[in-house]
């Protein structure tokens, strides 16, 4: 037995240990005013634990449904009128989307060439949007599935923390989410059978990022195609923003972090690049859109879907404007992704 194994504590202390800082930590945020508290908070306390040699495996089900919660939740926030708008402001989209991929492609693409990672690792680990499936399917053209995970995830990282902080720089107050609001049982019941069908699928079927799309998907349908009202409880929301903090926090083990130290600076460097880029084309797309500067800075931000939908959905921003930019990046992302990877990995092979 290791010394890392005669020091591990028992998994009820872990999971005591983790839901006490997961507690504290998002206390602490929401005294500080930062949006995405519940998000944040359990991210940071699995992060600490996982960093400690105290890992503890979240049942993939579980990260599966918390998902499904969040995609319906952002189902729950389009506009009837979403694809007229994405339609009547075409370019607008077309701009923002294609600002976002074309910064984060060029920078993966820098990486790739200055040789710091091995083959095609940061093309696949800086395309935006998708972490779950570029993660997976990044060991099947080359890539070190690894760094991938770090990359993507530190990414997800790098992009909530500073959205957290933006929202609170800009002045945009929190919105303040009372658990005593009373849903009425066939909007819960709804809500929750949309979250089990979509995720249970996925699950059976083993789809990448099923546990978000086909929730959504399903979301999508009941709330533009039929008008189903969707609203969720507080509580259900706060316990799923939490097990995707931890699932996206307990991925930060030793070993990833030793075998990606050598390029870190680079890494957050490019990251960081990345985010002002972005910030660039925010400020660009808030004047041509008519849209508040956060609002904006969301919609182009390179961060996962799923985590922006989570910090727009605490802020006074433009919730329709967000939700409709980053999916339709998210969905681009997932059509082109791949076929952009291999070209630009092509290109840089030949060079």
């Amino acid at each position: 037995m290791s010394a890392s194994e005669d020091l591990a504590w028992s998994l009820p202390l872990r999971w005591g240990a983790l839901l006490l800082l997961s507690l504290i930590f998002s206390v602490f945020l929401e005294w500080l005013g930062l949006p995405a508290a519940p998000l944040l908070g359990p991210l940071a306390a699995a992060v600490m634990l996982s960093m400690r040699g105290q890992k503890i495996k979240l049942p993939k089900p579980a990260f599966v449904y918390a998902q499904g919660v969040v995609g319906v939740m952002i189902a729950s926030y389009l506009p009837h009128t979403i694809f007229q708008q994405i339609l009547s402001d075409w370019p607008v989209f077309l701009g923002g989307t294609l600002s976002t991929l074309s910064a984060a492609a060029f920078l993966g693409w820098f990486l790739t060439r200055s040789k710091m990672l091995p083959g095609t690792t940061a093309i696949w680990g800086f395309s935006p949007g998708a972490a779950t499936v570029m993660t997976l399917m990044s060991a099947s053209y080359g890539a070190d599935m690894r760094l991938v995970a770090f990359m993507q995830y530190l990414r997800v990282v790098c992009c909530a923390v500073i959205a957290a902080c933006m929202t609170r720089i800009l002045g945009t107050p929190a919105v303040a989410q009372s658990a005593a609001h009373v849903i009425s049982p066939a909007t819960i019941l709804t809500g929750l059978g949309l979250v089990l069908t979509g995720s249970t699928i996925g699950l059976w079927l083993n789809i990448p990022a099923g546990g978000l799309l086909l929730p959504m998907a399903l979301g999508m349908i009941a709330r533009l195609g039929f008008s189903i009202h969707l609203e969720q409880p507080f509580l259900l929301r706060v316990v799923a923003y939490a097990v995707v903090g931890w699932a996206i926090g307990m991925r930060f083990t030793p070993d990833i972090l030793l075998h990606a130290a050598r390029v870190l600076p680079r890494l957050l460097s490019t990251i960081i690049a990345l985010i002002v880029i972005c910030f660039g084309f925010a400020v660009v797309l808030a004047h041509i859109a008519h849209v508040d500067l956060l609002t904006a800075y969301l919609a182009t931000s390179p961060g996962g879907a799923d985590s922006v939908a989570i910090i727009a959905s605490t802020t006074q921003v433009d919730m329709p404007f967000v939700i409709a930019m980053q999916i339709a990046r998210f969905f681009c992302v997932l059509i082109t992704g791949p076929t952009l990877a291999r070209f630009l990995s092509r290109r840089t092979e030949d060079s």
